[in-house]
């Protein structure tokens, strides 16, 4: 089997979240990519959170040709060949998101080659896993917040996440004290503990927008409320500070969904910094790096879960792997997922099923993709 075609389809899809009377028009911007085999079997990777328009220019124009013509069943091989064309220095970010949507395009290839669903190619550890709902957004007020927190709970899930830091340091330029941001953060917190009852795990999110000093203001404060994980406190994930802050609360600390590299993941493992590590196949350079850095987790006897959302390609993951832990159902990306894919499964009482058809279990809705993606999607043979 050959690589006969490798398209890039940038997307910026508009979406609505809500809860109770809230609600707030937003957008989420993703790439897919379209790999085509000489079999006529095509498989399709994604990415996220991220430049659109530049990760699909690098795909197109620097990786697409370097994988054409190469088997997809040699995951190792075109990884390798990847990394030492976009990022042979240790570079990160539009490179390792290049990297990580051809990758899931190949494992899908390579798990429909052989009808299987990925996430038993990867192990078959378990046919399920654990899901944890985020839903507390920054533009909810404390009583928008209480009410979604309680609405998510009565779904089944019995672990919520919120955001926290309201872009504290990108916000710099505004006259917005930390001191006065955390305040809230710690009455919000607060709030939505007190609504949902001590039973109900509350994990926050800064995403890396504070500093040491205030993320370790916030955590103190919290302690007694007894959060499942503080994820991304630290602004660029600064091991040194993480590790800092590990050392000096009871809150466990989470971190690594947007690290482009294995070797920082090392990083925080040597240091100690996180109670949680957290690569994500859609951004961590694809299944084939997180893979590494789940070994590596393992051998470190330190916890994985998704962070960064895109649950659907991170659960196969979880499912496939023992160390495997919980996913994120975030609910602005399950809306983006819901306008580009058909037979998504369902998180039913915080848990979802893994799919039992072949490569991610779900298939791309292309009709639907080529009047988004206003542009044709194949150049090859492999049917649209």
């Amino acid at each position: 089997m050959k690589i006969t075609d490798c398209r890039a389809i940038p997307l910026n899809l508009e979406m609505t979240l809500d809860a109770g009377t809230a609600s707030k028009r937003t957008s989420l911007s993703c790439v897919l990519v379209r790999l085509e085999a000489d079999t006529g079997l095509v498989g399709t990777g994604f990415t996220a959170i991220t430049e659109e328009e530049v990760v699909a220019a690098a795909i197109d124009q620097v990786a697409a040709p370097a994988v054409i013509g190469m088997d997809p069943m040699a995951h190792e091989k075109i990884w390798e060949k990847l990394y030492w064309l976009l990022a042979p220095r240790g570079q990160s970010g539009y490179a390792m998101h290049a990297i990580a949507a051809i990758d899931l395009a190949v494992w899908d290839l390579k798990a429909r080659s052989l009808d299987q669903p990925l996430w038993r190619l990867l192990g078959g550890s378990r046919d399920r896993v654990p899901a944890y709902a985020t839903f507390g957004f920054g533009f909810f007020d404390r009583e928008q917040l209480v009410a979604a927190a309680c609405d998510w709970a009565g779904r089944g899930f019995s672990r919520l996440k919120m955001t926290v830091g309201s872009h504290g340091l990108q916000r710099r330029d505004e006259p917005r004290p930390l001191s006065g941001v955390i305040a809230e953060d710690e009455r919000r917190v607060r709030a939505v503990r007190e609504a949902v009852g001590p039973d109900v795990g509350i994990c926050i999110d800064a995403n890396c927008s504070l500093d040491a000093y205030h993320a370790g203001r916030l955590a103190q404060r919290l302690e007694d409320v007894n959060l499942a994980f503080f994820e991304e406190p630290i602004t660029q994930n600064d091991v040194r500070a993480l590790a800092d802050l590990r050392r000096r609360t009871r809150v466990p600390i989470a971190a690594g969904q947007n690290e482009g590299l294995a070797s920082r993941f090392a990083d925080f493992f040597t240091a100690g910094a996180v109670d949680i590590a957290q690569p994500n196949v859609a951004i961590t350079g694809g299944i084939t790096q997180c893979l590494r850095i789940a070994g590596l987790a393992q051998a470190f006897n330190v916890a994985i879960a998704n962070g960064g959302a895109w649950p659907f390609h991170n659960m196969h993951l979880h499912a496939g792997l023992a160390h495997g832990g919980f996913v994120e159902y975030h609910r602005s990306a399950v809306l983006l997922y819901e306008q580009i894919y058909r037979d998504l499964p369902v998180a039913r009482d915080g848990w979802i099923e893994l799919p039992q058809g072949p490569g991610f279990g779900f298939e791309p809705d292309w009709d639907r993709i080529g009047e988004l993606a206003k542009r044709p999607l194949s150049r090859g043979t492999g049917k649209a």
